[in-house]
């Protein structure tokens, strides 16, 4: 087969996700996901000097759109693309861009809200809770330090309870620093979404920096970050760009792809 693997998002080599990468999106794709091997495939339907048309599968579905799926086509088609292109899948176009050698996607600009709100049926004691909404509302909370963060057990039933208590869709804990210089370390759960912990969420990610923004914790020297993914055994590293738009903040995250074959 005509294809390509790629590890996205890893931290230093490991956890990420793998990516395969098709030149083209001839023939049977469901069967060609299927024999690919990898949790996910991308087929280049088009691709122009600044546009890219792609389709994404898992081995037993088509997914629509992934972000992860998106940077591994990206950076496959490198050399024939300008530094900004448009990408659709899934009936979105998403904008994206180069920096530093890294694709990033436009993920949009937050919404957020603070809220009061009991997480001891999560094994949460926040004293700050927020909303964070990019057309998929999400809790937000901080936790005290990496190692609150790692300790976390989460239960799929008492997350969706809360979720569905207040009309959201998923969860994200955050808190600063991290290995590897990191400037922020995060977990996303979605048990309502299909999944109980994500490896690699750009869309939680950028929730969780839109929080960041409304609290004030943003940076004011630079307006790049880097964030730790720390789902247990599939680390992985994102890279944020964030700027003022208005009342909020524009985020836009992606990461490095490694080509594997």
């Amino acid at each position: 087969m005509n294809i390509s693997i790629y590890r996205v998002l890893s931290e230093a080599g490991e956890g990420g996700k793998l990516v395969a990468v098709f030149p083209d999106a001839n023939g049977d794709l469901q069967v060609r996901a299927a024999e690919a091997g990898a949790p996910l495939s991308v087929f280049v339907q088009s691709a122009s000097l600044s546009e890219v048309a792609l389709r994404v599968f898992t081995p037993s579905k088509e997914k629509g759109s992934s972000d992860s799926a998106a940077i591994a086509a990206l950076a496959h088609l490198r050399i024939n693309l300008l530094d900004v292109a448009e990408v659709q899948m899934g009936g979105e176009t998403l904008p994206a861009q180069l920096c530093g050698g890294e694709w990033l996607l436009r993920q949009g600009v937050p919404e957020v809200r603070e809220v009061e709100l009991d997480l001891s049926p999560i094994g949460l004691d926040a004293r700050k809770v927020w909303i964070s909404s990019l057309g998929r509302p999400n809790l937000v909370v901080e936790v005290s330090n990496l190692a609150a963060l790692d300790a976390f057990s989460p239960d799929a039933e008492a997350i969706s309870a809360v979720n569905r208590s207040t009309d959201t869709t998923g969860l994200v804990l955050l808190t600063a620093g991290g290995p590897g210089r990191a400037d922020l370390s995060f977990r996303a759960f979605g048990p309502l979404k299909g999944f109980l912990e994500d490896a690699a969420s750009s869309n939680m990610l950028a929730c969780a920096v839109g929080v960041l923004g409304a609290s004030g914790q943003l940076p004011t020297d630079t307006n790049l970050l880097r964030a730790a993914q720390r789902m247990p055994g599939q680390p992985a590293r994102l890279s944020v760009q964030f700027g003022e738009v208005g009342t909020g903040v524009e985020v836009w995250v992606g990461g490095a792809a490694t080509p594997l074959t």
